[in-house]
């Protein structure tokens, strides 16, 4: 048996970002547990053809590791998993990440106030646990009839089968969010011909970008200053991007226009336009940034069915417009299960499991702790993304809360933190009032950011990176259950 002080789950951006965060606070007593055999979450996963982050590398990677190295301003998922292979080894993990080290179970044993972790095999106690497993880890599967009769491969497009040939193969893709806008253009080149199954339209914008050449990031690397002040550009870029996506009346009108006119320079044909042009407001579903998807849809090597594929028979696709389409492969690009966290099943608190708790959508304090779970912090799970700007920022402020929440952990006599249930009410209604405007909730589309069950916004994070540091660093420990015995200062708050 492993006793620790922090048992982190999983080894993507937020847990090797939290496993950093606490190294460099003093705390070595830590392990990290991966059910996969390398690091790296979601950018271990996903390796289809194209895959790449939408977010700029400068930006999209940790402060305490800036990297001058990219090699293009969006970089691919092999080059971010490397750098996130880089991290680990930087920051010393040696026996601390268990790789292949599943979690099974989790137990907050109340007499002894700790987490007891089965991984089958030595199991893991722990005062404290953290959840970072990660939003995008489960693909979802949309049930569709006769869907196992297809005889071809099929397959997911975070589960990629590189044992495939694609080369003179009808290719049938389902779904047209983010994989396949960067999928699609791949496929285009190397299929016979792709059938691509759109049930609704993206808003999509320019992305831009471009290799950087070897003596920028040599400029880079030996100018601190430059990359940090580069890093400084691409966050108030991403701030100011907070605007349009949230409904701003004039930042998203210009962010309309220019998604409609990057349409139009880009597809000539006006039903196939038609097609693609949504007919939901800016900002409601996750905006897309490509140059390539577009001209690849309008190109011979392209059929666009504007419905959702509806059924299976053997080879045929049938659409829900009723037309008929043949494929030798069958992608599905069909997203995550995101509102409901696979992980939610193997964590039982004070009064159940944390699926029980979030069966109306997920609910948290500071979209980091949860009542009825002690001494337990979420990383990437309630209110926590974003859709303006870097994902990896999120993680930092989390795991800068987590750190202070742990010392005030260590000044209680009991060492138990109980988060208040009216704290967690608060701040699930003050995430509603902040989203009720938005155009998330109101925009006219289904989208991954809310849960179907409450009609809540649960994914994203309703405001900007600043607004969300000044939360959190903003906190007093007043979210927490009064401890057994008085202490002075709680310190839960801090800067930057």
């Amino acid at each position: 048996m492993s006793v620790v002080d922090v048992a982190i789950v999983g080894a993507g951006f937020a847990g090797l970002g939290m496993a950093g965060a606490l190294r460099r606070a003093g705390r070595d007593d830590i392990v990290v547990l991966e059910r996969a055999d390398d690091v790296g979450g979601t950018w271990r996963d996903n390796t289809y053809p194209g895959v790449a982050c939408d977010v700029p590398a400068h930006l999209y990677s940790f402060a305490a590791h800036p990297h001058a190295g990219w090699s293009r301003t969006f970089a691919g998922g092999h080059e971010i998993q490397a750098y996130l292979r880089d991290v680990a080894a930087r920051e010393g993990l040696g026996e601390r990440l268990r790789l292949r080290t599943p979690l099974l179970g989790a137990e907050w044993d109340a007499a002894a106030a700790v987490w007891r972790l089965d991984t089958g095999a030595e199991p893991v106690v722990a005062r404290s646990l953290v959840l970072a497993c990660g939003r995008l880890s489960e693909p979802f599967v949309p049930a569709i009839d006769g869907l196992e009769s297809f005889p071809g491969p099929l397959f997911h497009s975070a589960r990629w089968d590189h044992d495939v040939d694609l080369s003179g193969r009808r290719v049938a893709v389902v779904g047209t969010g983010a994989s396949a806008v960067q999928l699609v253009p791949e496929l285009a080149r190397r299929a016979a011909h792709v059938t691509l199954f759109q049930r609704t339209p993206a808003w999509i914008v320019p992305r831009g970008g471009h290799d950087i050449a070897p003596a920028e990031r040599e400029r880079l690397a030996s100018q601190p200053g430059a990359l940090a002040r580069l890093r400084a550009h691409l966050y108030a870029e991403g701030e100011a991007r907070f605007a349009s996506r949230s409904g701003d009346a004039v930042a998203s009108g210009a962010a309309r226009s220019a998604a409609l006119a990057h349409l139009h320079a880009q597809v000539a044909d006006p039903a196939l336009r038609d097609a693609l042009t949504p007919d939901y407001a800016f900002g409601c579903k996750r905006v897309l940034l490509s140059d390539a998807f577009y001209p690849a849809v309008a190109s011979d090597a392209v059929t666009l069915e504007s419905s959702a594929l509806a059924a299976v028979d053997g080879s045929t696709l049938t659409a829900g417009s009723g037309r008929r389409h043949e494929a030798d492969v069958l992608v599905l690009a069909t997203g995550f299960a995101s509102t409901q966290q696979p992980y939610a099943d193997l964590v039982r608190g004070e009064r159940g499991t944390l699926a029980d708790h979030w069966s109306e959508g997920m609910t948290s304090f500071g979209s980091t702790v949860v009542s009825g779970f002690p001494n337990m912090f979420v990383l990437n799970g309630p209110n926590a993304s974003l859709g303006h700007n870097s994902a990896v920022l999120m993680i930092e402020e989390q795991a800068a809360y987590v750190v202070r929440a742990l010392a005030e952990r260590d000044r209680r006599d009991d060492a138990t933190l109980r988060v208040r249930p009216a704290a967690e009410a608060a701040y699930t209604d003050e995430i509603a009032a902040a989203a009720a405007s938005t155009p998330w909730m109101t925009g006219g589309c289904r989208n991954w950011y809310v849960d179907d069950r409450s009609g809540r916004l649960t994914l994203l994070w309703p405001g900007t990176v600043q607004a969300f540091h000044e939360r959190l660093t903003g906190t007093d420990g007043s979210e927490f259950e009064p401890a057994h015995t008085p202490v002075r200062g709680c310190g839960i708050g801090g800067e930057r």
